[in-house]
Parts: C-alpha cells; structure tokens; sequence
C-alpha cells in the first residue's frame, strides 16, 4: 500500500533523477507523470499509484518546495476536470495510454463540444448529428460557448446518433479531432471584449468508431460523468481563506477608507462570511471525491459560486463608485486563461455575470439539487418517452 511516507520518498527520487532547476519542464512533466506521481489516485501506468486520493497533497507539497514546475492547470482545465475523469472511467486502454499522458503534461489541449444554440439549457435536445458510415462516424452540426477551440486538439463530444429514440437515450460520446478540415471554429465576442468562448461549426467531420467513448446510444450516462466533474471543477476548487473573489474587495475595504459606509460594511461581512463557508463546503466535498466520483452535490457548489461571484463583484463596483466601472482592456482577445483576480473590479463584474451559465445554468442546477440532494418530486417532463425527431423545435 502507498503511504505519505513512500510518496515522498518517490518524490524525492524524481527530484533526485530530474532537477527541476537542470531539467525542461516538458521533460519534467513527462517524468513526473510517468512516476505515477500526476495524479497519485490514478491507476498505475496512467500517471498514478492507485493510492488514495487524499495524498496528492503530499506529492504537491514536496514539489513546490523544490521548486518544480506544475502542468499550468488552468490553461488545461476543461482536460483534467472533463475529459480525463470521463476517458478514465469509460475509455479503452488503448484510449487512456494514448490520451492521458498528453492531456496531463498540457501538451494538448482538450476542449468541450457540448452546447448547442437551438438546445439552450436543455442539453439533451441536442440536434448534431452523427451518422455511421462504416468504422467511422460523419458528424454534422453546429456548437457554441466552447471554451478553448481556439487552441484545443481534441474535444468531448456528444452527437444524436439515433433519432428515433427519446432524446436521452440516442445520443453517443466521441473524442473529436479538432484539427479536422471540417471543423471551423468562430470567436465570440462577450460583453468584456475578450473572445474567450466560441462558436464550433461541424461539417462532414469524420470520427473513426474507435474515438466513441462508451456505447452507441449511451452517450448521455457518459456525459453525467464529464458534467458532475465539470461542476465540482469549477464550484470546488481548492482556495486559501480569503482567497478567490472576496480576496480583492476585501483588500481594497482594508486599503482604501475613505470609500467604507456602514451599509457597504454589513454587505462585505455577510459575504466574506458566506465565501468562507462555501470554501469550507468545497474542501468537505473534495473529502467526499476521495471516496469516488462526485454526486449531484457538486451542482450545489457551482450555484453557490456562481451566486457569490456575481454578488461579491457587484459590491466591489459599488464601493469603487465610478472608478468601478473602468478597466484597461477592451480590445479583442483570445486568451487561454480567465483570468478573474488579476484584472480589474469592472472587468470582474460583467465577467462573473457568465457564471451562473457556463458549466450547467443555475435554473438547471437547481432542479438537479432539488431532485437528487433534496429528494423533491421532480418536475412533470411530457417529452420524455417521445421520439427526438418528433419533438417540437
């Protein structure tokens, strides 16, 4: 069994063989993963140690002391949170070898094909389709709020492949080659100037059957994996106290005096008081993810995020006043990291509001804590036993 102290101790050796100071970091990366040191809780031979969860703090702690580089987890984000949970549990192992390692090291970069503009929250309305045409699919149709297409090699991707079942039961899961002549992606300006998310339009794109994760037809039972894990990526990340959004409205109260009034006063401790929380909730829920996957519990996590950012960043403009509403670039950018401490409260402010849409909106999540955390009845659905191509669109 692998314990704190063997993990270390297989830390140390890698440090010893791979000084990240004589070492490029891809090769480091490359190493560290092949030690079974990338994610400790994976199986063996795919950049883990089938040890528990829990002692990847081990392995990090030991690496940032001697000053080795990380795998920039945020630029790679939609890989490790999605893809790589939902390639683990449903991929072949041919799939997994070829998969994980590149994923891993940010050597490529995955993004998500799921949202589609003529589906809106409901996601299992989906209208891409992806016809069989011998040992390969030809998939057509059109996504849209993808983050990283601009820079992704790969995507998850869900596709109708059967049009006469109900719209949950006919859809199939693909890794999709995203350098294919026939996928064409377009930038979407937001309200912030960037262009971070985009539009994906699919023509004649051609997926080789051995790129389906998962059965033909069992496409969405595949998806819940990748949207449990995007949920509690994006709702349970692992934060300091006073880290995240409450972090620099908090420093500017402390900084800047002259801008406090009792009412701003009672609103900022509310809130730094209800981020604390949500930060204590989201470590008990990582607690949790160390016994298996993650439950609908996630979703409950990523509404509180979504809630709290728009709310801290509505306060910090308000306490700045005019000086709020003012930040240094409007221009069009493609950037590869949302970067939300970094820039300025008015970015923040419109930023945040794309919060309670991207990975799951809030009314949807709701429902999904209601039903499956609560255990209330769930809503009447009268589309459920009917064909897709016979649902009113």
């Amino acid at each position: 069994m692998t314990d704190a102290t063997a993990l270390r101790r297989r830390t140390q050796d890698l440090l010893r063989a791979h000084p990240p100071a004589d070492t490029d970091r891809a090769d480091f990366l490359r190493a560290r993963f092949d030690a079974g040191l990338a994610w400790v809780h994976y199986p063996e031979g795919l950049g883990g140690l089938g040890a528990p969860r829990a002692l990847q703090a081990v392995v990090d702690a030991e690496l940032e002391a001697a000053g080795a580089p990380d795998n920039d987890p945020r630029r790679i984000g939609i890989g490790l949170g999605m893809a790589a949970p939902t390639v683990l549990a449903y991929g072949t192992e041919e799939q997994k070898r070829r998969w994980l390692r590149p994923l891993w090291t940010g050597d490529e970069v995955w993004c998500q094909l799921f949202s589609e503009p003529g589906a809106g929250s409901d996601l299992a309305a989906l209208g891409t389709r992806a016809i069989r045409d011998g040992d390969s699919w030809v998939v057509n149709g059109q996504k849209v709020w993808t983050s990283s297409a601009h820079t992704a090699r790969w995507a998850i991707l869900i596709a109708r492949t059967d049009p006469d079942l109900p719209k949950h039961r006919g859809i199939s899961y693909f890794v999709c080659d995203m350098t294919d002549p026939g996928v064409q992606v377009r930038p979407l300006r937001q309200i912030t100037g960037e262009a971070e998310f985009n539009e994906v339009f699919l023509t004649d794109v051609r997926i080789p059957d051995t790129h389906r994760l998962g059965d033909v037809g069992d496409g969405w039972k595949v998806a819940q994996t990748t949207l449990m894990n995007e949920r509690v990526a994006i709702g349970g990340m692992r934060l300091p106290r006073e880290g995240g959004m409450i972090a620099p409205v908090a420093e500017t109260w402390r900084s800047r005096p002259e801008l406090r009034t009792h009412d701003l006063h009672q609103r900022l401790l509310g809130l730094w008081v209800e981020a604390e929380v949500a930060r204590l909730t989201g470590e008990r829920l990582r607690q949790q993810l160390a016994q298996g996957q993650p439950g609908p519990e996630g979703s409950g996590m990523k509404l509180t995020f979504a809630r709290l950012n728009q709310q801290i960043s509505g306060l910090e403009v308000e306490l700045l006043g005019d000086e709020g509403l003012l930040y240094d670039d409007w221009t069009m950018r493609r950037p590869e990291i949302v970067d939300f401490t970094g820039r300025e409260a008015g970015y923040r402010y419109l930023r945040s509001k794309g919060n309670s849409i991207e990975g799951g909106t809030s009314e949807v999540l709701l429902n999904i804590v209601a039903e499956r955390v609560l255990g209330l009845p769930s809503e009447p659905r009268t589309d459920k036993d009917i064909a897709w191509k016979d649902l009113a669109r």
